[in-house]
């Protein structure tokens, strides 16, 4: 029986923690060779050498210009195409709107919005002309409005409409575009977010409340849903959005 992912090649953006590093195991137990990027240079090194054969993991900060163009020539260089990748990397803010500089504004969509653009501007002249799969993370915050989580959101939202586009203008090439739109999830970055709050048990609860399905997501939860989009059970599906929220959008 053939793992679901076998033969293709998989670029994952902010692979170092979190729902990214999580989404890399997960495509590489389905049979994917993985391109693993992150800032972080010791965890990433940590990751491939726990995944073994078919990984490869490649320094990249996309806010560089030559980011992306390395990433995938390093793709190419060691499994010899681009099959899929999917744009995790993002840079979380929180704060009043009063409060908020603009150069931290910038900084922000410069990783989540012009650093997804790039990536996919890459992986198209990357690609085979017989298609590919291009799989956006975004955020249930592009939907629903969260107090001092503006200017993330914003950038979220921006992602979502340029998946829509990219998924119509592509579609001639087969390559699809997608986006995975996680809700609250059990990270590093949830779980620093708890212990600063006043009271973390009460507030946990409060999340808890808010989630249809009683709980918050796990990477794997959204991982899941990743696979699914890259792999050929979703050939007919592009422009398309897999809320993994528990339910939250949906109230």
């Amino acid at each position: 029986m053939t793992a679901r992912l076998d033969g293709k090649s998989v670029v994952v953006t902010g692979a170092t923690s979190g729902i990214g590093w999580t989404t890399a195991v997960r495509l590489h137990a389905d049979g994917a060779c993985v391109v693993a990027t992150g800032r972080d240079v010791d965890r990433g090194r940590a990751l491939v050498e726990a995944l073994g054969d078919r990984a490869h993991f490649v320094a990249a900060d996309l806010t560089d210009p030559a980011a992306a163009d390395e990433v995938f020539g390093a793709c190419v260089a060691s499994f010899g195409a681009v099959d899929g990748v999917v744009n995790n990397a993002a840079l979380d803010h929180t704060g009043p709107l009063g409060a908020v500089s603009m150069d931290d504004v910038r900084k922000v969509f410069e990783v989540n919005a012009f650093g997804t653009i790039a990536m996919t501007r890459a992986a198209v002249l990357a690609m085979p002309r017989d298609g590919g799969s291009i799989v956006n993370v975004t955020s249930r915050l592009a939907y629903a409005g969260v107090p001092e989580m503006a200017v993330y959101a914003a950038s979220k939202g921006a992602v979502h409409a340029f998946t829509l586009s990219a998924a119509v203008e592509l579609a001639p090439r087969g390559i699809r575009v997608n986006e995975v739109a996680p809700g609250m999830t059990a990270t590093p970055l949830y779980d620093a977010w708890l212990s600063g709050s006043e009271d973390p048990e009460r507030t946990a609860r409060d999340v808890v409340s808010r989630i249809p399905l009683g709980r918050v997501a796990v990477p794997e939860d959204v991982a899941a849903a990743v696979v699914y989009l890259l792999s050929d059970d979703a050939a007919y599906v592009t422009g398309t959005t897999i809320n993994v929220d528990g339910g939250y959008t949906a109230q």
